[in-house]
């Protein structure tokens, strides 16, 4: 026994250890990238209402509230119209009195004018006069006394003629001068009337009432601040994006393409989103920032307000020929194990173009159709041979989609949830609507139930 236990028994050769892996098959598509961001709600239509004039608010339309909406042309603040009323009727008076000038200066002119023919036909009767008594004393029959008296009598004419000339360019000038005050007495009255009108103060077109701070007879000044029109069909995302983000959505030249956005708002647990797409890029950088802000219009953004802090999804331009892969299959190096002969691993170099969440998008073409390891491990590398886990026919069959948790409420629970929702005054009504919808239901999502009691501190 001694002899037989002293021996050294065979060993078994050793067996070469084997994992289990899943494995992706890499298939090459176009894909959409997708970069996800956040923004602010901004309006790209406001209107501050600020006073023309000083004076005392007389009248403020019933809708001249807070989150009112107002329609174009609309009468919201009307100040007191009595000085500039009193200012208007005088200018009224100030034209009256400069149209019946100028009536008195036509006919005085007209008058001048008769005048300047009478004495020139007089003068040239005195001329005649003289003519005659000149003829006279040649044929010796007339005196040099009549001749004189007839020169005088011409001189007489003539200087009769030069004063009614005078007084026809005095009567010319009255009317210039008469139609330079009736301009500017029509342009004192147009004055007036818009000292007049800028009593009333209206909407320059339809939207939102903001920041409101006017109440009837109080004293407001020249240029003061009444509130805002913020018009809810003209808003705008403002979000910030990395150089490098926006390097891929530029065009090369600096500027960025019309890429279509998803804005998103999570209101205890209902979801309100918009559509659009990317308008502009912001002119420069701020101090103490980096990246590029971005502006994108929005269309159909009912519920959101300026100042919503959002979601913003920018959709890419298409990738050619790449895969979409699980994140944990790429090492730190841009490495993945791929499925060689025999079943052993090998490790091939790729080139991750994007990263989506959990995923990442790489270069396909080097990788078309081969396997890849969804997910590494400290136990393998290259040469471990593996045994793959495929996914089968069954399992990629598309499955129904999963039923929310759903809870039941007692009396006393859904009445509070309720009371909390219909108090809230931040939440929009299209929001309030659907949540109240769900509590109203026997099954109510459990989600949401978690999200309000978060909300109450329950």
């Amino acid at each position: 026994i001694a002899e037989r236990m002293s021996k050294e028994a065979p060993r078994a050769p050793a067996r070469e250890r084997v994992f289990s892996a899943n494995v992706l098959t890499v298939t090459p598509e176009t894909r959409v990238p997708e970069m996800v961001a956040f923004g602010e709600i901004l309006s790209s239509r406001t209107l501050e209402l600020r006073s023309p004039r000083a004076g005392r608010i007389v009248e403020l339309a019933p809708v001249f509230q807070d989150g009112a909406l107002v329609a174009e042309g609309q009468l919201l603040v009307r100040l007191d119209p009595a000085d500039a009323t009193s200012a208007r009727d005088l200018a009224q008076a100030g034209v009256a009195e400069a149209e019946a000038e100028g009536r008195d200066a036509a006919r005085a002119l007209d008058l001048a004018r008769d005048d300047l023919a009478a004495a020139e036909a007089q003068l040239g009767l005195r001329r005649q006069a003289l003519t005659r008594q000149e003829d006279l004393q040649t044929r010796g029959v007339g005196s040099s006394a009549a001749v004189e008296t007839a020169a005088l009598a011409l001189s007489a004419a003539e200087q009769a003629v030069l004063s009614r000339r005078s007084a026809l360019a005095n009567a010319e000038a009255r009317v210039d001068q008469a139609a330079s005050t009736l301009t500017r007495a029509r342009i004192a009255l147009e004055e007036a009337e818009r000292a007049l009108s800028d009593t009333e103060i209206r909407a320059s077109f339809g939207g939102r009432l903001s920041g409101v701070s006017a109440v009837t007879g109080r004293l407001v000044g020249a240029n003061e601040s009444l509130g805002q029109i913020i018009d809810p069909a003209a808003l705008e995302v403002a979000f910030r994006l990395s150089t490098a983000q926006f390097a891929r959505l530029g065009d090369g030249a600096g500027n960025a393409v019309a890429a279509p956005v998803t804005v998103s708002l999570d209101v205890l647990g209902a979801e309100i989103t918009a559509t659009g797409q990317v308008d502009r890029v912001g002119a420069s950088v701020e101090a103490g920032s980096s990246g590029r802000v971005v502006y994108a219009g929005l269309t159909a953004a009912q519920g959101l307000r300026p100042g919503d802090f959002v979601t913003v999804t920018i959709r890419e331009p298409a990738l050619p020929d790449v895969a979409l892969l699980p994140a944990s299959a790429v090492d730190g190096d841009g490495e993945v194990l791929v499925l060689g002969a025999d079943d052993r691993l090998e490790e091939v170099a790729v080139t991750v173009l994007r990263r989506q969440g959990d995923d990442v998008i790489i270069a396909a073409s080097t990788l078309a159709r081969r396997e890849v390891v969804a997910e590494r491990s400290p136990l393998l590398g290259a040469g471990i041979r593996i045994k793959p886990l495929r996914t089968g026919a069954a399992a990629q069959a598309p499955t129904a989609p999963e039923t929310p948790e759903t809870v039941d409420l007692t009396p006393e629970r859904r009445a509070q949830l309720i009371a909390f929702v219909q108090e809230n005054t931040r939440m929009p009504e299209e929001a309030k609507a659907r949540v109240l919808e769900q509590l109203a239901q026997d099954k109510v999502p459990a989600q949401v139930v978690q999200r309000l009691e978060q909300r109450m501190g329950g």
